[in-house]
């Protein structure tokens, strides 16, 4: 797919879009999500680096829509932003209403095979990544209460080579969970070592955690059987701006930039300069690369609106920091913008594709 013309690529991942927004809005998976939720209430948010590699759903074999991701460069996050604290509060704040709890897994990557197939946005300092979660984690218990009776933010690390999630204990306690050496799937043990290791954690929302930790011991064996090379170099083209990327959950395609930093542009320089690496590197074609800009919506009227306009901003204000950063590469941007329904993952462009050179 790197390899394809521009004008291709953009067809297949509109596709690919469009595909997903009907696998997700079908009756089957529908009746899945209300399920699954009936049996395991906990509310699960989780904050996660741009890097398309790291797909929590998909990695632990979760119904879509269950698992509700914030996504930026690195992983990198502050509650102290104002519109992610805002985003992150309303989430909180409709679970607790609803009389469920709110697990908060905060992510970082890196690759057991190569430490530079790690996260670029901390420079493949896996410490660095670490520490910056710890911090994050912090942050959470200080907004929402350091007993984790209603929120618990659990630091989860993530090995992209088998898709396998290291779980943290609280605390200064530096043990973890590593499900990439776990002899084998018996619930009744993982019960009893999640208890172990996580002995503040509300009894119900371990119950609610254990059906990922299965899920994702059966993605690691699905993987290690079918033998699959891990991911060695970018390849990325596409450089999503907004919310609302859930559809793209295979590697090596797109670098995703949350709209919460207070310095937007900081995040999106980077990621244009990873595509022009790219570029440079042979790795895909110099003929363009798109950017795609996303914000979703629940409700029509003002709400649907607004988010129209966040779209037309998101595009705009990205596609003029990449022409100041670097107008060679600005000159190969397709730019389009875009809406999402949030309950059915459609996803609606309200502009562009352009050709390239032609702005939004």
């Amino acid at each position: 797919m790197p390899n394809r013309p521009i004008a291709k690529r953009i067809d297949w991942l509109l596709d690919l879009a469009r595909r997903h927004g009907d696998d997700f809005a079908a009756p089957g998976a529908v009746l899945a999500r209300q399920r699954h939720r009936a049996l395991h209430p906990t509310a699960i948010l989780a904050l996660k680096c741009m890097d398309g590699r790291v797909h929590l759903t998909y990695a632990t074999e979760t119904p879509q829509g269950v698992i509700e991701p914030f996504r930026n460069l690195g992983g990198m996050f502050d509650l102290g932003w104002p519109y992610l604290g805002e985003v992150i509060t309303d989430s909180v704040a409709r679970a607790v209403a609803q009389g469920r709890r709110v697990l908060l897994l905060l992510t970082y990557h890196f690759s057991a095979g190569d430490p530079h197939r790690g996260c670029a946005g901390f420079g493949n300092d896996t410490d660095a990544a670490l520490r910056h979660v710890l911090g994050v984690r912090s942050q959470v218990e200080q907004v929402f209460g350091r007993e984790h009776g209603t929120v618990y933010p659990m630091v989860v690390g993530f090995e992209t080579d088998e898709d396998a999630l290291i779980l943290h204990a609280p605390g200064d306690n530096p043990a973890t969970l590593d499900l990439a050496t776990q002899p084998d799937a018996d619930p009744v043990r993982l019960g009893a070592e999640l208890a172990a290791l996580l002995p503040d954690m509300p009894g119900p929302m371990r119950a609610d955690l254990l059906p990922l930790v299965l899920g994702n011991l059966r993605h690691i064996a699905e993987i290690r059987a079918l033998r699959r090379p891990p991911t060695v170099e970018h390849t990325e083209w596409v450089l999503c701006v907004g919310r609302g990327f859930d559809f793209l959950h295979e590697p090596g395609i797109a670098l995703m930039v949350g709209p919460y930093s207070p310095d937007l542009a900081d995040p999106i320089r980077k990621a244009a300069g990873i595509i022009r690496g790219n570029m440079e590197a042979g790795r895909i074609p110099d003929d363009g690369f798109l950017l795609l800009a996303s914000a979703p919506w629940r409700e029509p009227g003002p709400d649907r609106a607004r988010a129209e306009l966040k779209t037309r901003f998101l595009a705009e204000f990205s596609a003029g920091v990449i022409a100041a950063a670097d107008p060679d590469l600005a000159r190969k941007m397709v730019s389009a913008a875009a809406v999402l329904h949030w309950d059915s993952r459609c996803m609606e462009l309200i502009s562009g594709p352009s050709s390239p050179g032609k702005g939004s």
